[in-house]
């Protein structure tokens, strides 16, 4: 009975390995330093809904127009703007803040 109880929460593990890999290799590294920490901070506590619009979102192929929706310098469509970026652009205000507050940039 416990090797079935411990099913999800390995194939919860393996899905938020394969975001992660995908998160932290998009081939701009702008996109990589918001998505990577994003996905390893924030990934273990979002709902199923919410990693699949995480999903949908990391399969988008431009990174810089990616980037641009993130930090707000192009319009995000609509089937992109979700709770998920939301929390990734909060995430970035922070993430920038506190490193810059650690001495970057």
């Amino acid at each position: 009975m416990a090797d079935i109880d411990a099913r999800p929460n390995e194939d919860r593990r393996e899905r938020l390995g394969r975001i992660a890999f995908r998160a932290w290799r998009r081939g701009f590294r702008e996109a990589d330093l918001v998505l990577g920490p994003f996905v390893d901070q924030v990934g273990p506590t979002l709902a199923d809904d919410d990693l699949d619009s995480l999903e949908a979102l990391l399969g988008w192929d431009d990174d810089h127009e990616l980037y641009a929706w993130i930090i707000g310098t192009a319009p995000t469509p609509l089937e992109y703007e979700t709770p998920v970026m939301t929390k990734i652009r909060g995430f970035m205000r922070d993430h920038v803040a506190a490193a810059v507050a650690e001495g970057a940039g």
